[in-house]
C-alpha cells in the first residue's frame, strides 16, 4: 500500500522526499525554505508539519500514586483498561493502544459496562478497520502479509492492481490496488487491504466480514456487482504468491 500510494502521488505531480528530516524553515522573499538534515533546500509556498501526538500525562501525578507508564508516557492497562492501580482506569489515546476516536469510544463503553454495569467487557483491537484519507485513499483491516507469514505455516496472497472502469473511460490514470491475505490451511481471510477511491467506505464493510470469520470461499461464492472496483474482491481466483514453511 505504501509503495502504491507513493507511486500514485508521484504520478499526480507530488515530490515525495524520503529519508530526510526537516531541521529548519527560513523565509526568503515570498517563499519558505525547508532545510533538511542532508542539506537539501526545499522551496515552498506553505509548510505543514505533522509531528504526531504523545499521551498528555506528564503533570497528572500518576507515577506518584503508582500508575505504571510506558516509554511514550502512556498509561499501561490490562484488557479491561485498568492500570496498575486497582481504582484507576484509562481509555483512548492516553493508553497508546490504537489512537482512533471510534476505538476510544468503544473502550469507554466497555469501561462503563465493566465497572458500573457489572458486565465485564474488553475491546478486541485485532480487527479494527482503518483508513488513510489521502488521494487516493487507503483502507486496511486485519493482518499484513509479513505478520501472516510469521504466524501461519501456509499463506496465500491475492493481489490485483488495475485501472477502474470509470478511470479507463475518462482517460485518467488512477489505479486501484486490492489485496487479500488468506490462511491456506482453512481459507480464512486474515487481512484485506486496498487503495483507491472510496477505500474508507469499502473497508468498513469488509471489517464486518472479517469479524464474522469470512473465508476465501465465502468471497468466491459472492456474486460480483458489475461494473465496480470492489468486484475484484470476489473474482480473484488464483493466488499471486504463496508462502509455505
Amino acid at each position: 500500500l505504501r509503495k502504491a500510494l507513493h507511486a500514485a502521488m508521484t504520478a499526480a505531480g507530488i515530490d515525495v522526499v524520503c529519508g530526510s528530516q526537516p531541521c529548519a524553515v527560513e523565509r526568503r522573499d515570498e517563499d519558505l525554505i525547508v532545510i533538511t538534515n542532508d542539506k537539501r533546500e526545499l522551496r515552498c509556498g506553505e509548510v505543514l508539519m505533522a509531528t504526531g501526538r504523545a499521551p498528555n500525562t506528564e503533570e497528572m501525578g500518576l507515577e506518584a500514586v503508582g500508575v505504571e507508564l510506558g516509554g511514550h508516557g502512556q498509561v499501561v492497562v490490562d484488557e479491561y483498561s485498568k492500570s496498575s492501580v486497582d481504582n484507576i482506569y484509562a481509555v483512548g489515546d492516553a493508553t497508546h493502544r490504537m489512537n482512533l476516536t471510534p476505538v476510544a469510544i468503544r473502550e469507554g463503553h466497555a469501561f462503563a459496562d465493566t465497572v458500573y454495569g457489572g458486565d465485564p467487557k474488553s475491546v478486541d483491537h485485532s480487527l479494527v478497520p482503518t483508513a488513510v484519507f489521502t488521494t487516493p485513499e487507503i483502507g486496511t483491516v486485519g493482518w499484513s502479509e509479513e505478520r501472516a507469514c510469521r504466524e501461519r505455516d501456509a499463506v496465500d496472497v491475492y493481489l490485483s492492481e488495475f485501472r477502474p472502469l470509470k478511470a479507463t473511460l475518462s482517460g485518467r490514470q488512477q489505479k486501484m490496488l486490492i489485496k487479500l491475505i488468506v490462511d491456506a490451511s482453512d481459507q480464512k481471510v486474515l487481512g484485506a487491504h486496498l487503495m483507491g477511491a472510496d477505500s474508507g467506505e469499502l473497508i468498513q464493510v469488509l471489517g464486518v466480514c472479517m469479524r464474522m470469520g469470512a473465508t476465501k470461499k465465502d468471497f468466491d461464492a459472492t456474486i460480483a456487482v458489475h461494473p465496480t472496483a470492489a468486484e475484484e474482491f470476489v473474482t480473484m481466483r488464483e493466488p499471486t504468491r504463496q508462502h509455505r514453511r
